[in-house]
C-alpha cells in the first residue's frame, strides 16, 4: 500500500480538493484516491467550491470551442472567397505555374529532368506541365520512390502509380532509407517522397532557357535562372 500518498491524499481531500486533482498531483489512479477518501464528508461549502469549479471549467471548455469555431468559420470564409477569384487556368498560366514549380522543386543539375516531392497535389500539377506544355511522350516518364524501411513500399508505388500516371513497371526499385529513430513514431509521409524523371535532355536545356528567360524579364538579368555553374 502506498501509505505516504494515502496520507497525502486524505490531508488534500480534507481541504476539500477534488479526487481528480489529488490524482493528478500524487500521479496516482483515481480508483486508489476514491478509495483513500472515501470515508471523509466534505462541508457544504467545500462541495459547493467543488461544484462551481466544475461549472468555471465547463464554461471555459464551452468557450474554447465556441471560439474555435468562430475562428474556422472567419478562416473558410476568406479561404472560399479567395478560392472563388481564381479563374480558369490557360495554357500561358499553367507554363508559368509549371515553370515555378519545377524551379523550385526541379533538378538543376545531370542534364535531367527531374522533381520530387511528396506533395500528391504538385506531382499531379507537375504531371499536367510536362504532358499539356512539355507535351513529353508517356514512354520517358521515369518514378522513384524514397521512403523509411519501415513503411509499406509496395503500398506508396501503388500510391504514387495513381497520382502519376506513371505504369508501376517504368517506377525504379523503390529507395528504403534504413532510419531507426523513426519507429514508433507518427510519421507524417507514410507514402515517401516521389521523384519524376523525364528522359529526355533537350528538355532540360529548354527549361533552362525558359528559366533564364523569366529571370531576364522579370530581374533584367540576361543570365539568370539556372546559373551555368549549376548545369554539370
Amino acid at each position: 500500500m502506498k501509505a505516504l500518498e494515502k496520507k497525502q491524499a486524505v490531508v488534500l481531500r480534507e481541504k476539500g480538493n477534488s479526487i481528480k486533482d489529488i490524482s493528478k498531483e500524487l500521479g496516482v489512479a483515481k480508483s486508489s484516491v476514491s478509495l483513500w477518501v472515501r470515508n471523509i464528508e466534505l462541508t457544504e461549502a467545500q462541495k459547493y467550491h467543488l461544484k462551481q469549479k466544475g461549472l468555471l471549467k465547463e464554461e471555459v471548455e464551452k468557450r474554447r470551442r465556441t471560439r474555435l469555431t468562430n475562428e474556422k468559420f472567419k478562416r473558410d470564409q476568406i479561404i472560399n472567397a479567395a478560392e472563388a477569384t481564381v479563374p480558369k487556368i490557360t495554357n500561358k498560366q499553367l507554363w508559368f505555374i509549371g515553370m515555378m514549380l519545377y524551379w523550385g522543386e526541379g533538378g538543376k543539375t545531370r542534364r535531367t529532368v527531374r522533381f520530387s516531392n511528396s506533395d500528391p497535389d504538385l506531382i499531379k500539377m507537375i504531371m499536367i506541365f510536362f504532358r499539356e506544355i512539355c507535351e513529353v511522350p508517356e514512354a520517358k516518364f521515369r518514378g522513384h520512390i524514397h521512403i523509411h524501411h519501415h513503411l509499406d513500399h509496395k503500398a506508396a508505388e501503388k500510391y504514387w502509380s495513381q497520382i502519376s500516371g506513371i505504369p508501376a513497371s517504368r517506377i525504379y526499385k523503390t529507395y528504403r532509407k534504413p532510419n531507426k529513430s523513426s519507429l514508433g513514431k507518427k510519421d507524417s509521409l507514410p507514402n515517401g517522397t516521389f521523384d519524376i524523371y523525364v528522359l529526355d535532355t533537350f528538355l532540360f536545356y529548354k527549361i533552362v532557357g525558359w528559366a533564364r528567360g523569366i529571370s531576364m524579364r522579370l530581374l533584367g538579368e540576361s543570365k539568370g535562372g539556372f546559373s551555368s555553374n549549376k548545369i554539370i
